[in-house]
């Protein structure tokens, strides 16, 4: 997206001058001819401050599902009312209000503008538009019915997005007591431990084990801070590109996340009900076994699974069914199985599908809030221990001092 500087002749033959944001400069003089004026010369304003501004903008602006969802509603509504593809595309781009989808879709209304299709247009904003949501126009596009995928695109949006919240919600909680857990060890440990050491220290007092611990991690908070710092924000750096940039991180990052005591099978039972239903939906849009796989692969979420999806894609094309491959899978649970070996064998696939979807919500439901009531009882211990290492780092030296004094 660029700032364009425009010359034109209004409705009175006047020039006029003026500029405008655009995604190529046909989008600019389609733009300006909307206005009601006849461009002359429309040029692009490089390296001028509003377009440094435009991308900061466009890079820290997010599309959250609920902007995706009320755009995907009005386009199936505009497009089964039969309304023209660029006139449902210019009407979009003037009612949406998240101002990077604004941008997106006037990048999209041009490249349809220049002979793209849906699938080529849309494709071309993956960090808006996910594979799964292209896969499923391109699908809605070849059939005929775009309103009925853009249906199944509204749910499995509005599914996918509760599925986050029941997550996030519950681990809001403990993070928070994490949090005001760590503010307390460091003002303990900085300005509460130190006041009575001196004291203990005066008095010639043989100090027990935990105040001598609070003393040594104390003075190596106060005497080499800057390098902790340092460390800890190396230590961070390379995690985070490990673990969430090298494909090899990422997918011990995924496997450990599914092994984990409390939260894995929460994870678990979330990528069960997101293949199901989003299976389900490629199923219903006509899509074949061998793609919906690649698309699988592509929005689970969980590089561990996506790996064993390039297995079953292998045995597919061998020519064995789903289920068969899907036994070879050490994370699809047997009601996984059996129930897409019904469905094959009665050709009612989706519907089986379907139904897994809906029993694992409620299993992701029941995991979430007994996750939240396990991590509880483990938080008060957590606590319990900081307060109690804390409690006799002061109290021991002060029961000796108390003897003393008598």
């Amino acid at each position: 997206m660029g700032t364009y500087a425009y010359t034109a002749i209004n409705e009175t033959g006047s020039i006029v001058k003026g500029e405008i944001e655009a995604s190529s400069r046909e989008d600019a003089a389609d733009k300006v001819a909307q206005r009601g004026l006849l461009p002359e010369k429309v040029k692009e304003k490089s390296g001028s401050a509003s377009s440094f501004l435009s991308s900061f903008e466009d890079r820290f602006t997010s599309v959250k599902a609920r902007d995706l969802v009320l755009f995907t509603k009005q386009f199936k509504t505009l497009i089964q009312a039969g309304v023209p593809m660029m006139e449902v595309l210019t009407t979009m781009e003037v009612q949406t209000e998240n101002k990077r989808l604004k941008k997106v879709v006037s990048q999209i209304r041009a490249d349809i503008r220049e002979g793209a299709n849906l699938f080529t247009a849309f494709s071309k904003h993956r960090d808006v538009f996910s594979e799964l949501y292209c896969n499923l126009l391109n699908a809605g596009e070849a059939s005929g019915a775009l309103p009925d995928v853009l249906e199944r695109l509204i749910y499995i949006i509005d599914h996918e997005d509760k599925l986050r919240s029941d997550i996030k919600s519950a681990m809001r909680y403990p993070m928070m007591v994490i949090g005001f857990l760590g503010v307390a060890f460091f003002i303990l440990l900085n300005f509460v431990i130190p006041k009575f050491v001196i004291i203990f220290q005066s008095a010639k007092l043989e100090l027990p084990l935990p105040t001598k611990v609070c003393i040594i991690m104390h003075k190596a908070m106060h005497d080499y801070w800057l390098i902790g710092i340092i460390l800890i924000g190396v230590t961070f750096f390379l995690g985070y590109y490990f673990f969430f940039k090298m494909p090899l991180g990422i997918l011990l990052r995924d496997q450990a996340l599914l092994k984990m005591p409390i939260v894995g099978p929460v994870a678990s039972k979330a990528a069960m009900s997101r293949f199901a239903s989003i299976f389900a939906i490629l199923q219903t849009s006509g899509i074949t076994v061998l793609e919906s796989i690649d698309v699988l692969a592509e929005t689970i979420n969980n590089a561990a699974i996506t790996k064993e999806f390039i297995k079953i894609k292998e045995m597919l094309t061998a020519g064995k069914g789903i289920s068969q491959p899907l036994k070879s899978s050490k994370y699809f649970p047997p009601m996984v199985i059996n129930m897409v070996a019904i469905g094959e064998e009665t050709g009612n696939l989706d519907d089986m599908l379907a139904e897994i979807s809906h029993h694992y919500d409620a299993e992701v439901e029941y995991s979430t809030k007994a996750m939240s009531e396990a991590i509880g009882p483990i938080l008060v211990v957590g606590l319990a221990t900081v307060v109690g290492f804390f409690a006799l780092a002061i109290f021991l030296p002060m029961w000796d001092l108390t003897k003393m004094v008598k």
